[in-house]
């Protein structure tokens, strides 16, 4: 006869087992939660409100491809935040080519004059101030944390549109890479992604953990969902330090074009080991850092003793790595570089002071200047720059100007002796300028057979011209483009007044 005892035994068993299984689970998600709680140390949301600052600014910019024109007044929001000292933070992009800010607090009903005081668009960071005393009147002051750890919690605090009071949205950090700067077009530093979504009005407000700001809030993925981006404490500290001394330099640039080394057939031609990773040199460019102390083709084995992996990234912590170049934007101008290599089979070591590389700042978007511009016979020259090339894009007069577009990409490999390309790219038709639309979308070489390196000096060579005909030559063209100068005189008169012209050149 079966015992009917012993399975309903095994089953309670069984039953008991799960059970202590599932309360050992729910137990230690209740600890984990309790320790969560007690590790993230949570500000108070009236301390959070002292130190947030709503910006409101004014802005006009000119118009790259008619720069005698000033474009519309425009007025934009944006976030900000004190930092001691009677300072704001905010990003570079909210206040530029502004010409009035004003920006109040939580519970404040006037609105404040604010001032720039440093500006950095190659890291799109700047420091304001409230010029009346009584803007910080019962405020509060962050202070800078850490670069925050992948997957933790990350709260975005700011003014974004759709409303006028504070907002604060939470987000989980998702990735630590280098990734081009917006604003600039050309700078790449250090970003850390969150899964917060980050709209207009949010740019310069902090992101907030532990009570304490790790990053500013400044530009989102224009593909994906909630896919944002805050500048990390190691950029927003290099801008405070470097502007210490009442001045802001930049960043320095090591200058190197590199490829990764994973190709077999390379590795072999060039003789490295197997075991042996690093990137390989394929252009060194003037004006930068590795300037005749690197050379095309050398493997780069480590910076700083810290080796370089076969994808040119370094170790950054125990969860990620960056691009090496990271190692370089942490120092300033005159701090030593050191590098281990292999060249010619070789292995050494190379060692060589920072500096900064003017030619990007050619290369960089452009804010808070006018852009220069010549106006000869109708004839609109102007040094080309990335705002002029986007709006002549734009506007679509492109035709035969993959010159401008090639030199402009390669400007600091292919440049002699130019500190711009000055270019021919528009017209403001006349009788005189009639038949010169050959003459179009291309870059001047010299003015009379003298070559010019920028405008000013093609300027000066045209206005103290004694000749009876004007010679301006192009590259790539085997004819110059030749006017008589009499006759342009009296052209330039009629076309100032034909199109409303107050000067012909800036």
């Amino acid at each position: 006869m079966l015992n009917s005892n012993k399975p309903m035994v095994l089953q309670w068993r069984k039953f008991l087992s799960c059970f202590t299984f599932v309360s050992l689970i729910f137990s230690s998600y209740i600890v984990f939660a309790e320790t969560s709680l007690i590790t993230e140390e949570k500000m108070p949301i009236e301390t959070i409100k002292k130190a947030v600052v709503q910006i409101k600014v004014y802005s006009q910019s000119n118009d790259p491809y008619s720069p005698w024109l000033s474009g519309n007044v425009t007025s934009a929001t944006g976030t900000g935040f004190l930092i001691g000292k009677n300072r704001i933070l905010t990003n570079a992009h909210v206040v530029s080519n502004a010409k009035f800010i004003e920006a109040q607090r939580n519970q404040q009903t006037e609105w404040y004059e604010l001032k720039t005081v440093y500006i950095a668009h190659d890291c799109d960071l700047a420091i304001l101030e409230a010029k009346s005393a009584s803007f910080y009147e019962d405020s509060y002051d962050f202070s800078l944390g850490d670069i925050p750890e992948l997957g933790t919690p990350i709260d975005i605090v700011g003014y974004p549109i759709g409303g006028s009071k504070i907002s604060i949205s939470r987000g989980i950090v998702s990735r630590i890479e280098q990734s081009t700067y917006a604003h600039s077009q050309v700078d790449s530093h250090l970003v850390i992604q969150v899964d917060a979504a980050i709209n207009p009005g949010n740019s310069g407000g902090p992101a907030l953990q532990n009570g304490k700001v790790v990053g500013v809030a400044f530009q989102a993925a224009t593909k994906g969902e909630n896919i944002g981006y805050i500048i990390p404490t190691n950029v927003i500290r290099h801008f405070l330090q470097d502007s210490e001394d009442g001045k802001y330099d930049g960043y320095v640039e090591l200058g190197l074009h590199v490829q990764s080394s994973y190709s077999l057939s390379h590795r072999k031609f060039r003789k490295i080991p197997d075991n042996v990773e690093g990137v390989f040199v394929t252009d060194v460019l003037r004006g930068g850092s590795a300037e005749k102390f690197i050379l095309p083709g050398d493997l780069l084995l480590s910076i700083d003793s810290m080796p370089i992996g076969k994808n040119g990234t370094v170790s950054y912590n125990s969860e990620s790595r960056v691009d090496f170049i990271e190692i370089v934007d942490n120092k300033f101008a005159g701090e030593q570089i050191k590098f281990e290599l292999i060249r010619d089979g070789k292995r050494m070591e190379v060692s060589f002071p920072a500096k900064r590389m003017e030619d990007l700042d050619y290369m960089r978007s452009s804010y808070d200047r006018p852009y220069p511009y010549f106006i000869f016979a109708g004839l609109v020259f102007q040094p080309l720059n990335r705002d002029l090339l986007e709006s002549w894009a734009r506007v679509g007069q492109t035709q035969g100007g993959s010159q401008f577009l090639y030199r402009f990409q390669h400007f600091p490999e292919i440049k002699e002796n130019q500190k711009e390309d000055v270019v021919l790219y528009r017209k403001l038709s006349h009788p005189i300028n009639s038949s010169l639309d050959y003459y179009l979308n291309m870059t001047v070489s010299a003015v009379n057979g003298k070559k010019i390196s920028n405008l000013n000096e093609m300027i000066s060579i045209l206005q103290n011209s004694k000749s009876k005909y004007v010679r301006i030559s192009f590259l790539d063209l085997p004819l110059p483009l030749i006017l008589n100068l009499e006759e342009t005189t009296k052209a330039d008169e009629e076309i100032r007044n034909s199109y409303n012209l107050t000067e012909t050149y800036k």
